[in-house]
């Protein structure tokens, strides 16, 4: 059976994702950086392991214990609401080590035994909130919108070895805890002087009655996987997709 690796897979997009792939027959290698099964399906084809995708000895540990990988979904991002001014840098780089870096050197870390199969493929879940200009999301779409230039240049790189590279771009999931974990760990300590534009900003946000669900992720992943003409860009969620569409990029 083919065998897919996924970060982040302790909620939401991630164990959305690792549910699909099950369903569908592959073995999955759910990975996270504290390993545990809840939430996830049980099985026999199913594998938790720990991965830290900002630490070098982490990953190398996790792709030796994974063995032979037909696909890897890098999946594990830390977001931030918050202008700039409001934002440590520190957490900033520590966004930035997550949603870049950690994608750059998970994918570094597979690359070498795709080239030698000449066969593989790699999919990067960034956001669409790279599609345009938002309030409060300088730092997280700067992430992001980097996530995406290294995807589609690397792409080139890759597909000379056989190796296809996408990306999925969610749109906002109310129902999953990204955006709280978020909070928890970046913190949203939003200067004074801009408190009202903030506030304005997140109740036009929870006010959009278009939203993604975590199934439209795990199908867009699953696209993006198994269907060779699938385009670099792929939308997930109905607000996604509707951004795609004012962009005049193509959805189908």
């Amino acid at each position: 059976m083919p065998r897919i690796l996924i970060t982040g897979c302790s909620s939401g997009f991630g164990q959305a994702i690792a549910a699909q792939f099950l369903d569908q027959g592959w073995d999955v290698i759910a990975t996270m950086r504290s390993p545990s099964a809840a939430g996830l399906p049980e099985g026999e084809r199913l594998k938790v392991l720990a991965l830290d995708v900002t630490d070098p000895e982490s990953i190398a540990a996790a792709v030796a214990d994974a063995g032979q990988i037909d696909a890897l979904v890098n999946n594990a991002g830390v977001g931030m609401l918050n202008v700039l001014e409001g934002a440590d840098i520190d957490r900033v780089r520590e966004l930035f080590e997550t949603n870049v870096l950690g994608a750059m050197a998970m994918t570094r870390a597979v690359m070498p035994a795709m080239r030698t199969q000449r066969n593989g493929v790699i999919v990067n879940v960034s956001s669409s909130v790279t599609l345009r200009p938002l309030p409060a999301l300088s730092i997280y779409s700067a992430s992001k919108a980097a996530l995406n230039a290294f995807t589609e240049s690397f792409a080139l790189e890759a597909a000379e070895f056989g190796v296809r590279v996408r990306l999925v771009l969610p749109g906002s999931a109310k129902a999953t805890s990204f955006g709280q974990n978020a909070v928890a760990r970046m913190g949203m300590d939003i200067p004074q002087a801009y408190g009202p534009f903030v506030q304005a900003y997140v109740q036009s946000l929870q006010s959009e009655a278009k939203k993604t669900e975590v199934g439209d992720v795990a199908q867009a992943v699953w696209r993006a996987v198994t269907d060779e003409t699938a385009p670099m860009k792929l939308p997930a969620g109905a607000d996604a997709t509707a951004l795609f569409r004012e962009e005049g990029l193509p959805v189908g």
